[in-house]
C-alpha cells in the first residue's frame, strides 16, 4: 500500500505519543522530525529511529506530504502557515490557533494552495465516545436538553518538565484541556449557538515541583479557572468547568440529560472508558463496550488503564487524502471549536 511521508515539528512531550503510535496505522510513515532545539530533535530521532532535521530543512524535504505541528500553542498559527507555504498538508495539535481570525486565515491559505488542514483532538473517534454517539442517535435517552462537564485539577507544574507555556498566552485549562470536551460535546450534541463564561486565577505565579526545574517560579498569564455555559443549536444547555485551581473534586467528566434518560460519558482526553446510561426508571446500567479498536486498553498511567490512540485523526486524514473524501478531524469542525 502507498504511504504518505509524515514530518513532525516540535519534539516536546507529546511527540513521543505520535511517534510511538504512528506505526500502528496504515498509509503513513514518519520520515523526519524537527525542533528549534536541534538536540531535542536528535534525541527523538534516535529514540524512534527516524531522521532529525532543522525546521527549514524539514519544510523543504520532498519526501514529506503532511507535517504535524506539535509546537507550543502560541506558535501554532505561524508554524502551520509556514507548512502550508512550503506546499505541505498540516495536521495540528489543538488548539489550531488562538483566534478565529487566524484560523480563517489558515483556511483561506490552504484553499488557495489546494492543501488540507486537520486538527486534534481526535479522541471523539474513540470506542467509548462513538458508542455514546450511537446511543444518543438511537434515541435511547431521548432529546438532549442539558448537561455538565468538568476537567479540573491543579495544573501541569507538578509533572511536566517544562510547564511554562501552559501558563502563558495560548495556555490555561480551557485552551489546553477544553478542546477535548468541546469537540466531544459538538460530536454528541451538535454545533454551539452561544457561550458565556466567568473566569479567574488563584495565583499570579506557580512554583514548579517537577524535575529538572523544581523550585522555579513562573508567571501565570491566562485564567486558570473557567466556568462556562454553552447553548447548542438544538436548544440544549451545558455547563463546562475547566480549572487548574482545584486540589480535589467529585465531579464526573461528562453527563448529558435527555428527555428519556441520562448518559455518563468517560474522559474525552482518552479514547476509551466506561459509558453508563439511566432511563426513566432511574436504574443505572453500565453499557457493554463495543469491540472497537480504539477502545482497547493500551496504556497504564497513574494507576489508570487507558485507551490512547493519538494519531487516529492523522491516519484518517491520510486515508481521506488518498480517497478524496472529507476528514473527520476537519478544518470546519476545529474552526467551530476555536470559535467556541
Amino acid at each position: 500500500m502507498a504511504k504518505l511521508g509524515i514530518g513532525i515539528i516540535g519534539c516536546g512531550n507529546i511527540s513521543a505519543a505520535y511517534l510511538r503510535l504512528a506505526p500502528t496505522f496504515k498509509g503513513l510513515e514518519v520520515r523526519a522530525v524537527a525542533d528549534m532545539n536541534m538536540a531535542a530533535a536528535t534525541a527523538r530521532a534516535e529514540e524512534f529511529n527516524t531522521k532529525a532535521q532543522s525546521v527549514d530543512d524539514l519544510l523543504a524535504n520532498p519526501d514529506l506530504d503532511v507535517v504535524i505541528n506539535l509546537t507550543v500553542p502560541d506558535a501554532h498559527f505561524g508554524v502551520s502557515k509556514a507548512i502550508l507555504q512550503a506546499g505541505k498538508h498540516v495536521y495540528s495539535e489543538k488548539p489550531l490557533t488562538l483566534t478565529l481570525e487566524d484560523g480563517l486565515a489558515l483556511r483561506d491559505l490552504a484553499r488557495s494552495k489546494g492543501l488540507s488542514v486537520c486538527c486534534a483532538p481526535d479522541t471523539f473517534l474513540g470506542g467509548a465516545h462513538q458508542m455514546a454517539r450511537a446511543i444518543i442517535d438511537e434515541g435511547r435517552i431521548g432529546t438532549i436538553t442539558a448537561g455538565c462537564a468538568a476537567v479540573m485539577g491543579h495544573g501541569m507544574e507538578h509533572w511536566h518538565p517544562n510547564p511554562d507555556f501552559f501558563f502563558l498566552p495560548g495556555g490555561g485549562p480551557m485552551l489546553d484541556m477544553g478542546p477535548y470536551y468541546i469537540a466531544n460535546l459538538i460530536n454528541l450534541i451538535g454545533p454551539v449557538k452561544r457561550v458565556a463564561a466567568l473566569t479567574s486565577a488563584a495565583s499570579a505565579t506557580r512554583t514548579i515541583s517537577s524535575e529538572p526545574r523544581k523550585g522555579e517560579v513562573i508567571p501565570v498569564k491566562p485564567p486558570t479557572n473557567i466556568h462556562a455555559l454553552l447553548e447548542f443549536a438544538n436548544g440544549a444547555t451545558v455547563n463546562l468547568s475547566a480549572s487548574w485551581d482545584v486540589w480535589h473534586h467529585k465531579r464526573v467528566n461528562m453527563e448529558l440529560y435527555g428527555t428519556e434518560g441520562t448518559i455518563y460519558v468517560p474522559d474525552p482526553n482518552f479514547f476509551g472508558g466506561t459509558v453508563e446510561v439511566a432511563g426513566r426508571d432511574g436504574k443505572l446500567v453500565t453499557v457493554e463496550p463495543w469491540a472497537h479498536p480504539f477502545g482497547v486498553i493500551n496504556q497504564h498511567h497513574n494507576g489508570r488503564d487507558l485507551a490512547n490512540y493519538r494519531t487516529a485523526g492523522l491516519a484518517d486524514m491520510v486515508q481521506a487524502l488518498m480517497a478524496g473524501r472529507d476528514a473527520r478531524c476537519s478544518l470546519e469542525r476545529t474552526l467551530h471549536g476555536v470559535e467556541v
